[in-house]
């Protein structure tokens, strides 16, 4: 795809596309401060599961290199303080977690600053490239499930806009593409914020994709009329026992696929997996501002004073699971527990 990358680290800075202005102007935002990368995730100018633990890595570089003092103390303090505040920008995301702890286990019991920041961004630029490389083993996993011809249908953004630069579901499809399968996408809007007629489409025509845009409440019409062959969705956080967190809407969808016997499948890297999260009824379920339901993109859509219920994401039983597509392989049912699966 030619596009500059989803995130970057170069000349001490962090540089990544601002995804709300997206698809009507491409920005590439300049940040140096740990502060400003928690809003870019909170605000959603970065978003996507494997993205977002990547920004955070590189937010905690930045809290090591703001220091300014040589007190190893403080500087440690100014480090879990930074950590607590990008932990907390998202909650479902289970990615942004792990990639902060990967970065804080590698700088316990060091005791020189400099020696902590080199191992911070040694981490960090790991997570990026290990991004990279699972996203194309994903791909090429999952381009085996799909035939030479189909059409399927995603919802949200899993693409290179919600990883390092080239995706988990839109992985996926970009794979199979790239070895000459024959793939038409419907794409849902994703409400309340569009991500999928905002992001999606704009990469999958960047491939050269076949796409075809809806609404959400039009998927059952198009499974109905038997115009979708898969469908196929990334993932937040994903339980031990193969419950899904995702999108909100993804249940729905998942529900409609499995009524219309049509396979749903999940695709995300192992990070991405909770293994001590044991059920999707102990994912935490992040809620939105209600003014993204009721202003969106800044225009009234209900009365003032509107009561408005805006969870981010919803949760996918693992019964309605056709395959989790990962880094680490294919992996059906029964579940039961993903961490015996991936010991195997």
């Amino acid at each position: 795809m030619n596009r500059p990358p989803t995130i970057e680290w170069k000349d001490e800075k962090v540089f990544m596309i601002d995804q709300t202005l997206l698809p009507g102007e491409l920005k590439i935002l300049e940040i140096a401060d740990h502060r400003l990368i928690a809003e870019a995730i909170q605000s959603l100018t970065i978003r996507g599961a494997p993205a977002i633990g990547i920004a955070g890595a590189y937010g905690l570089v930045l809290a090591a290199n703001q220091y300014g003092g040589n007190d190893i103390d403080e500087f440690t303090a100014q480090i879990q303080d930074a950590a607590k505040l990008l932990v907390s920008t998202r909650p479902t995301a289970v990615n942004l977690g792990w990639a902060i702890a990967k970065l804080l286990n590698k700088v316990k019991e060091k005791n020189d600053i400099n020696e902590i920041r080199s191992l911070l961004l040694a981490e960090a630029n790991s997570i990026l490239e290990e991004d990279y490389i699972s996203c194309r083993k994903m791909g090429r996993y999952g381009a085996s499930l799909l035939p030479e011809s189909a059409t399927g249908l995603t919802h949200c953004n899993a693409g290179g806009l919600a990883t390092g630069n080239y995706g988990t579901a839109l992985g996926v499809i970009f794979s199979a593409v790239e070895s000459g399968k024959n793939i038409k996408m419907y794409v849902d809007e994703t409400r309340p914020l569009l991500q999928g007629a905002r992001l999606t489409t704009w990469e999958l025509q960047q491939a050269d994709i076949d796409t075809i845009l809806i609404t959400d409440n039009m998927a059952g019409h198009v499974m109905a009329n038997g115009n979708i062959d898969f469908v196929i969705v990334g993932a937040d956080r994903i339980a031990d026992n193969g419950d899904v967190a995702n999108k909100i809407g993804t249940y729905s969808i998942a529900v409609l696929a499995d009524y219309h016997k049509i396979p749903f499948y999940v695709a995300a890297p192992v990070s991405t997996i909770d293994f001590d999260t044991k059920t999707g009824d102990d994912i935490p379920i992040e809620e939105r501002d209600p003014l993204e339901v009721t202003h969106g993109f800044g225009i009234p859509t209900a009365p003032d004073g509107t009561k408005v219920y805006s969870p981010a994401f919803d949760v996918t039983p693992n019964s309605l699971v056709t395959s989790i597509i990962t880094d680490r392989g294919i992996f059906t049912a029964p579940y039961k527990s993903l961490r015996d699966k991936i010991l195997d």
